[in-house]
């Protein structure tokens, strides 16, 4: 397989995957804007969803144009992302009905968490079959970020587990946050 195919494989996927996930916003049970603002956990839950696959895929965008080689274990690590990062219809369906829950916060915070660290052992796998791409922890962004993202998201796993389930996924807002400041400031 090519690194073509493989990225328009990717692409593909994440595509469908984004657009499922508006497939799950409930109509409001009133046509009014009390109506809409019950539904204020739905929406962030799908915004917060939708953008963090489209930084993921800018990300993998931005620095597949480094990557020369791929192998075997670039597809395995590839399909291993993609089958966790297809999780996230069923998790922000999950997380949007049960926003308060410490379960549901903390199952959507570690399918998050998993595909960060997918992310992290792919771009290490294609920085040692591509040196000369000089890829850190996550393609070209600086370590520290990656480190800061991980970090807050696993104090938002924390957090949500023990004391506030809602802080999950504003870790994962504030990590996101980051991550897009990082990717930006060092391409």
């Amino acid at each position: 397989m090519n690194q073509e195919r493989l990225t328009t494989f990717e692409d593909a996927i994440l595509a469908i995957i984004m657009t499922i996930l508006v497939l799950d916003l409930k109509l409001p049970e009133t046509p009014t804007l009390a109506g809409l603002w019950q539904l204020h956990a739905s929406f962030f839950a799908y915004t917060l969803s939708f953008f963090w696959i489209g930084l993921m895929w800018i990300s993998h965008h931005n620095n597949w144009r480094h990557v020369k080689t791929i192998n075997g274990t670039t597809v395995m690590l590839t399909l291993v992302l993609l089958f966790f990062t297809s999780l996230f219809p069923y998790t922000t369906s999950f997380v949007s009905e049960n926003f308060n829950n410490s379960v549901a916060q903390a199952f959507y915070g570690l399918i998050i968490i998993i595909i960060s660290l997918c992310n992290v052992a792919l771009s290490r796998n294609l920085d040692h079959i591509n040196p000369a791409a000089h890829f850190g922890l996550l393609y070209r962004t600086a370590d520290w970020v990656v480190y800061a993202d991980l970090g807050l998201k696993i104090i938002g796993l924390i957090l949500a587990i023990t004391v506030y389930p809602p802080a999950m996924m504003i870790a994962i807002f504030l990590a996101s946050t980051l991550l897009l400041v990082g990717i930006n400031t060092h391409e």
